[in-house]
């Protein structure tokens, strides 16, 4: 405090003093004008005045000189009054002066340094003799001046703090600043963190903007220091409170304790209730009896309801609670006059692969199987038949109270269409049937409504090969059937669509005789053969070997030709034809009438010969000169041959 007054003292003096010359200066103009042909001694004299007691002479009296030890000496013990500063520290230092454009400090240092106003915008108070925290950008600049910032040595000084806040993990202060995508600006010390939306509270927010403004205590989770990112949460300190406060709630908790709630979130599955610390699930299964599709049908979020505990765990504090234990269950007000056989009305509240639920009352539900929704067998699936919402009537077929099951009845509401079925489907009786499904092996039809029949594959047609039904027939389609078998215990009826027409493989077996030939049409060709479509719309079968055509090339698909019959099956109604045979044989017929006629030529040469060796004992010397003519003829006739 001594050294402070003294230095303004001494600033006083020196702002005095230079008053004084001023005045002086003013008063001898004529002095500075011709000061080029004035002596010293002329100035000296005219600057003089009785106070004045500067010594002119001091330099001629050899005053102040010393020698360079002396001088070294001095000058140490000059610089070492300064402060030693570095780049980059953040130091101290006392507002000697205040203008518009800079804030001058003194940082005991050689030469004060200097300061734009503008960063002291959050400070209208500054005043001199105020101690200011500022970062040295650099020691001196190209006047020699000291270069200090306030804005940096702030930023550095937020900078460390959230490091060390991160570090020892403890507690700051920060104003929310604005709202952004996913969470909140919050302004620590200067320095912007952001603050994750589901790191606000423990309970989900949905308006992040009532936020904006406030101050508020955070931890820091996270800092990225290549990018100079800060995530900060307030959730934590919730947490951190909470933890004992649950645990104290959870070793209160008994089963069957009813606790008063608010509902927090609201999901597929469930609902989370707060129970004042400690949060509760509520499964969508004990929200009610009756059946739901989402929570929200019953529940809403904030409101308060009772909650039953049924179960909790101390370790994981998981608590589960219930809202439909708080009321009886619905099964204990069934109507007590319902028994097996009764007729109940309700509404289909869920459809499945193998039945559908019929809800009687709220909580009071009873399955329709699949088999018991209609005589027919083609209901493949329930959805066929019902829907959820329906409002139908249905017979009760099992009931157990103690249980809570029952079983309902769809079909019993209305005839067995198999009652006295013997009398109306008698065999041989034909019939009309629409197609309801189909397979490999043949057709359901439906006769009437709950009477269904098979048409095997091979019932189908008596002359066309059926490789599966869809070639003969569709879904939907009427055909005329005639009833083939009755297996009334069984439920089971064979029908037939071919036998409403004469087997006409017996008029088959009269025209396609073996070795007859027939035109035919090469309808597809396979690896083993081809189908042949023959006259009356029959169909054969030509082996690959049979294919070959005389020129030797192969019979392709809608090529006509000429077949031969070489093999006829009545039962196993198969026809397989030839084309090759057809001109094999005319070859072969050719081949051995030439081989007949040389041999009977042949046969004549010998008797011939025979004949005239038989003579020659009774030929006289002319008869052998005819011989001999007669012998060269014969000669020369075969060799021609």
């Amino acid at each position: 405090m001594a050294k402070k007054q003294a230095a303004e003292k001494e600033l006083e003096a020196t702002k005095a003093e230079l008053q004084g010359l001023d005045t002086r200066l003013t008063e001898n103009e004529v002095i500075e004008s011709e000061a080029d042909s004035v002596s010293i001694e002329t100035i000296k004299k005219s600057l003089a005045t009785p106070d004045q007691d500067f010594d002119w002479d001091a330099d001629d009296k050899v005053f102040g000189n010393y020698n360079e030890s002396d001088r070294k000496k001095f000058e140490e013990m000059y610089t070492g009054t300064f402060n030693q500063i570095t780049q980059g520290e953040i130091i101290s230092g006392i507002v000697v002066s205040i203008n518009n454009k800079d804030v001058v400090l003194n940082v005991g240092f050689k030469s004060d340094g200097l300061v734009s106003t503008s960063e002291f915008r959050d400070t209208p108070n500054l005043k001199i003799g105020d101690s200011v925290e500022v970062y040295v950008e650099a020691p001196e600049d190209a006047n020699g001046q000291l270069i200090l910032s306030r804005k940096r040595a702030k930023t550095q000084k937020s900078w460390d703090t959230i490091n060390e806040a991160l570090d020892n993990d403890t507690i700051i202060n920060g104003l929310i600043k604005s709202r952004t995508k996913g969470g909140l600006i919050v302004d620590i010390m200067g320095i912007e963190a952001f603050l994750p939306g589901s790191q606000i509270d423990i309970k989900p927010i949905r308006d992040y903007d009532v936020y904006v403004g406030k101050t508020m205590e955070f931890k820091v989770v996270k800092i990225n220091h290549e990018f100079k990112n800060v995530v900060v949460s307030h959730k934590i300190l919730i947490e951190d409170d909470l933890e004992s406060q649950k645990a104290e709630i959870v070793s209160k908790l008994e089963k069957g304790q009813v606790l008063e709630g608010t509902v927090k979130n609201i999901t597929d599955f469930g609902v989370f209730i707060d129970l004042g610390g400690v949060d509760g699930l509520l499964h969508i299964t004990d929200i009610s009896w009756g059946r739901i599709e989402h929570p929200k049908e019953v529940l809403s979020l904030d409101s308060k309801i009772n909650v039953v505990v049924l179960d909790f765990d101390d370790e994981k504090k998981r608590i589960a609670l219930g809202l439909k234990q708080l009321t009886p269950h619905p099964w204990e007000n069934l109507d007590a006059n319902i028994v097996v056989g009764s007729k109940v009305k309700g509404k289909i509240v869920t459809v499945a692969d193998y039945g559908a639920f019929l809800e009687l009352i709220p909580g009071v539900e009873g399955l329709i199987h699949v088999s018991e929704m209609s005589w027919s067998q083609n209901l493949r699936s329930p959805q066929e038949l019902l829907k959820v919402n329906d409002e139908i009537e249905a017979e009760v077929l099992t009931l157990d109270r103690d249980e809570r099951k029952m079983s309902l009845g769809v079909k019993q509401l209305t005839l067995d269409p198999w009652q006295n079925v013997a009398d109306r489907y008698q065999i041989g009786s034909k019939h009309k049937a629409v197609v309801k499904n189909m397979t490999n092996f043949g057709v359901f039809v439906e006769i009437e409504e709950g009477i269904d029949g098979l048409i095997h594959i091979s019932d189908l047609s008596w002359s066309k090969k059926v490789n599966h039904p869809n070639e003969f027939t569709k879904v939907g389609e009427t055909l005329d059937v005639v009833v083939l078998e009755l297996d009334v215990e069984n439920r089971k009826l064979s029908l037939g669509h071919k036998q409403l027409e004469e087997n006409p493989w017996d008029t088959f077996e009269t025209i396609f005789t073996m070795e007859s030939i027939h035109q035919g049409t090469v309808v597809k060709v396979a690896d083993k053969g081809a189908v042949i479509a023959l006259p009356y719309g029959v169909e054969g079968f030509v082996p690959t070997k049979h294919m070959a055509k005389e020129d030797g090339t192969t019979l392709k698909a809608e090529e006509v030709a000429d077949f031969r019959i070489i093999e006829f099956s009545k039962d196993a109604k198969r026809i397989v034809v030839s084309h090759a045979r057809i001109w094999e044989e005319v070859k072969a017929e050719a081949v051995a009438e030439e081989r007949a006629t040389k041999k009977k030529e042949a046969k004549a040469s010998s008797n011939a010969v025979k004949k005239v060796k038989d003579s020659v004992e009774k030929s006289t010397l002319g008869d052998l000169d005819v011989l001999a003519q007669l012998k060269e003829q014969m000669d020369s006739k075969e060799s021609k041959k």
